[in-house]
This record gives structure tokens, C-alpha cells and sequence, in this order.
């Protein structure tokens, strides 16, 4: 078996336009209509096509009667045309970043819990030496962010990769444990309840994250850890908005994760019940793209998130 040319594009001298009508035939499905969207002659983008196809030895579009269809080998070919070009106009921001005094874009995705503190503190020390810098931020959950990180609509997040998702592409760097805790509206009686335990609370009305989630997964077996039965009066949702709500105006229970209460405890919205609950979500951390090298404004992000992290944790 012959071993894969991994400079095979030099021996072939691939030129940046046939990647750009390689996505123009993806999105056209017509050779004349990619050719014009080119400002290329037919006959021209038809011997560009052919000489990419002759050094690969595949045909990478099936050539139908009104009109063209990628092969397997075609749609592998277009995916990886995107994602050159892609990184070929990342690089081109780079330098306009770097001439300009690291201005920019970074992206990053982060679960919750250090949404509250990691992440504010982190942006504000970029901010203060690279104030030019965008800075995107999407808070979900680590299943979607991962997918977002994969496609490459992030530069990297701060989250857990989950054990059903292995990916020999992602690199993880953990930053901390999440523990969880009780919370209750102001003025709650449970708030100043002495001697609170797992039996005195679990026939209260909840309010939980939906069945399928690690966290509604982990309360349920703590309660059935102590012999009892989880509970059955229970709101599903993961809007927080919505939480804080109920929990305000009713005598509803929730369970968070403490860096998240503390935060609503110091603006008085919510009360950490007095009981350590034998209950924490997996530790959380840095995960980048292996195949992704960062700009020059993700790289200080990152290094302002590990200050941060060494700061709070």
C-alpha cells in the first residue's frame, strides 16, 4: 500500500482558485455558473477541475445532465478547501490584528458556573492591555459547545468534555471541581434551618434541570444514595431566568453549582440552604482544537483565563 504525500498539493501545484471553484461547483451544482461567479471562461474551470481530479485519481464531482454532484470524494475535498481558506483568511486577521495593536476577534465558549467569576475577571485583564480586542462569548452547554468548537465557530471554550464524545483532536487542561449546592428564595425557613439533612428536603417542591442531564442525573442518585426517593414535585427547566423566578415566588428548591449561587447570594436574589449535599458535577477546564493553531488575541485570552483560574481556584 503506497503511503499518503502529505505535500502531495506541491507536486500537484494547487492553486487557491481551484479551492475557490471547488466550493463555487459545491454551490452551484453547474460548471458555467461557478465559472462566472469566478470570473472564469468554462473551458478554463473545466481543465482546473480535471488537473485536480488527475492527481488524485478520483472523480470528485459526478457529472450529470443538468448539472454536477460531488462524490464522497469531492464532498471531503470541498470540506477541506473551506477549511483552508478559512485559515488562510484567519491568518490574513492575524496581521491586521498584530500591525494594528492586537485588535481582532476571539471567540470562546464557556459552561455557567465560571461564566460568573473566571470569565469576567479574565476579559477585564485583557481588556485593560488590549482594549481593540473583540471578545465573543457564548454560554451553553458543554454538548454544544464542543460541536460549535468542532466546526470551528470557536477558538476554544471552558468546559468538561463528556465522557460519550471522545475526539483525539480535542486537548483538555482542567481548571477546577464544581461543587453544588441547595438554594432557596430570601427568606426561606429551610434558610436557617439547624440540622438540615437530605430526607428533610426531599419532598419539597424543585425546580431541576431537565431528565438527561448530568446534574438532574447526579441529584436524583444522591437522594436514592441516602435511601430515599427522588423528588416527584418538579419543574424541568434549564432557563435561569425563569428558575430565579419561581425560586423567588415560591417556596421551590434548586440545585446549582455554588460558584453560581454565591453570585446571586451577594445580590441578595437567593440563600444557600445550610447542607453540604454529597453531590458535584465532573471538573471542568480549557479544551482547544489539537489541528487549530490560535491568533495572537485567543492566545491572551487563554493566558488571561489560567491567571484567573490560579487567582479563584
Amino acid at each position: 500500500m503506497d503511503t499518503p504525500n502529505p505535500n502531495w498539493f506541491l507536486k500537484a501545484r494547487l492553486k487557491t482558485r481551484q479551492l475557490l471553484l471547488l466550493i463555487a461547483l459545491d454551490e452551484q451544482r453547474n460548471i458555467h455558473r461557478a465559472a462566472e461567479e469566478l470570473n472564469m471562461t468554462q473551458p478554463a474551470a473545466s481543465k482546473q477541475l480535471k488537473d485536480l481530479e488527475d492527481m488524485l485519481g478520483v472523480e470528485l464531482f459526478d457529472r450529470l445532465p443538468r448539472g454536477m454532484r460531488p462524490t464522497i470524494y469531492g464532498e471531503t475535498m470541498i470540506r477541506h478547501a473551506r477549511m483552508a481558506l478559512t485559515s488562510l483568511s484567519l491568518a490574513h486577521e492575524d496581521i491586521v490584528a498584530l500591525k494594528a495593536g492586537l485588535a481582532g476577534q476571539v471567540d470562546v465558549g464557556i459552561i455557567m458556573a465560571p461564566s460568573m467569576s473566571l470569565m469576567p475577571r479574565a476579559i477585564s485583564r485583557v481588556k485593560e492591555n488590549a482594549p481593540l480586542l473583540r471578545i465573543g462569548v457564548q454560554m451553553e452547554t458543554s454538548n454544544i459547545l464542543l460541536e460549535r468548537l468542532r466546526r470551528g465557530s470557536l477558538d476554544f471554550m471552558v468546559g468538561r468534555i463528556l465522557e460519550e464524545q471522545p475526539d483525539t483532536d480535542l486537548q483538555y487542561e482542567e481548571l477546577a471541581e464544581e461543587p453544588v449546592c441547595a438554594v432557596a428564595r430570601v427568606g426561606h425557613p429551610l434558610a436557617s434551618a439547624h440540622g438540615l439533612d437530605l430526607q428533610a428536603i426531599a419532598g419539597a417542591a424543585w425546580i431541576l434541570p431537565p431528565q438527561g442531564s448530568v446534574l438532574r442525573h447526579r441529584c436524583e442518585m444522591m437522594f436514592r444514595g441516602a435511601g430515599l426517593p427522588p423528588p416527584i414535585n418538579v419543574v424541568d427547566t434549564t432557563a435561569l431566568l425563569l428558575t430565579t423566578a419561581l425560586l423567588q415566588h415560591t417556596d421551590s428548591l434548586h440545585v446549582m453549582p455554588v460558584e453560581v449561587a454565591r453570585y446571586y447570594v451577594s445580590l441578595n436574589i437567593l440563600s444557600i440552604l445550610p447542607i453540604e449535599l454529597p453531590c458535584r458535577m465532573d471538573a471542568f477546564g480549557i479544551i482547544t482544537r489539537r489541528s487549530h493553531l490560535l491568533s495572537p488575541g485567543a492566545t491572551v485570552m487563554l493566558d488571561a483565563i489560567r491567571v484567573a483560574a490560579k487567582e479563584i481556584y
